[in-house]
């Protein structure tokens, strides 16, 4: 059986990572096609995987002639929908059609999603990630497909061993369980990063000094909060150009985690208090407001500078 042709909508930080190891390992026939709205970023980024890994087309048109596998990655649900509006615009035919969202998104925008795809023919998958840039570009995501089971099995070929070190199959379920599962996980990521900051700040202001907390954390929670960690003492959550996780992305999740909570009927307090700190970054850093800069909002309330030049 011939290796299916591959496209890949979407290039932030997380879906350059996936891309490039789908590019490098995946069984696919090369090239992989790229489509961004932004055409000279997913030039940039072809040329940067080597000659004959990946080709620019120039509309989702292009995309859907070219491709069986069609992988999304974006950042909120609007580009999502704008996304899946131009799709279902084409007259292509989307029977034989297996498309992919990666993205973070309120589970009933997959859901609804799933079946206004489903009624043109497609095969939807809800396969939201967990990890940073980092892990994206080292093949180390977790990664929770749910959709249809003949269709999630065509796609493992491309995540455990190629863009993911471990998955969560929900193959056969509802599409939103995926959504609601990575908007629960990244609450619990957001309010920890959020307490992470506190213990920094409140050692520095109680005299211990960040740098022990630092050594705490490290040796008590290696991985990606230790490097929040490190981001944060470093002064990378002021220095960088651009976020590795901007604070409209971080705040929208929160929103969602909100609203599905409220539909539940209950309070997520630790989000109220994760998310007034993300407004402060907001008003200091706008746009290219990271994260890891709620260190510095709580730096400032506390009375001390927004960013720690010391």
């Amino acid at each position: 059986m011939s290796s299916p042709r591959v496209a890949w909508i979407g290039l932030g930080n997380i879906g350059r990572g996936m891309c490039r190891n789908i590019a490098q390992k995946g069984p696919h026939a090369p090239p992989l096609i790229l489509y961004n709205r932004t055409a000279s970023k997913a030039t940039a980024f072809a040329e940067s995987l080597g000659p004959n890994k990946a080709t620019v087309v120039s509309s989702i048109a292009d995309v859907l002639e070219a491709a069986s596998i069609i992988f999304i990655c974006v950042g909120d649900d609007h580009a999502l929908d704008e996304v899946v509006s131009a799709i279902l615009m084409t007259s292509t035919d989307l029977s034989s059609k297996i498309i992919m969202d990666c993205s973070t998104v309120h589970p009933d925008t997959s859901r609804r999603i799933s079946e206004s795809l489903s009624m043109r023919g497609a095969s939807f998958i809800a396969c939201p990630v967990f990890g940073a840039p980092a892990f994206a570009d080292a093949g180390q995501l977790v990664v929770v497909p749910a959709g249809p089971p003949e269709a999630v099995s065509k796609v493992k070929p491309f995540l455990e061993g190629v863009t993911a070190r471990a998955t969560i199959d929900l193959s056969g379920q509802d599409v939103g369980r995926a959504s609601l599962l990575k908007v629960l996980g990244n609450t619990f990521i957001l309010n920890t990063v959020e307490t992470l900051a506190e213990g920094l700040v409140a050692a520095e202001k109680s005299g211990l000094g960040a740098d022990a907390y630092q050594q705490w954390v490290h040796m008590m929670f290696p991985g990606p909060f230790a490097k929040y960690a490190d981001r944060m003492t470093s002064g990378d959550y002021f220095k960088r150009d651009e976020p590795l996780f901007a604070v409209d992305l971080a705040r929208k999740d929160l929103r969602h985690a909100t609203n599905l909570a409220d539909d539940a009927g209950m309070r997520l307090r630790s989000v109220e208090v994760t998310d007034k700190y993300l407004q402060e970054v907001k008003a200091e850093r706008g746009e290219k407001g990271d994260m890891a800069a709620v260190y510095g909002a709580i730096r400032k309330e506390s009375g001390l500078e927004f960013e720690n030049k010391q």
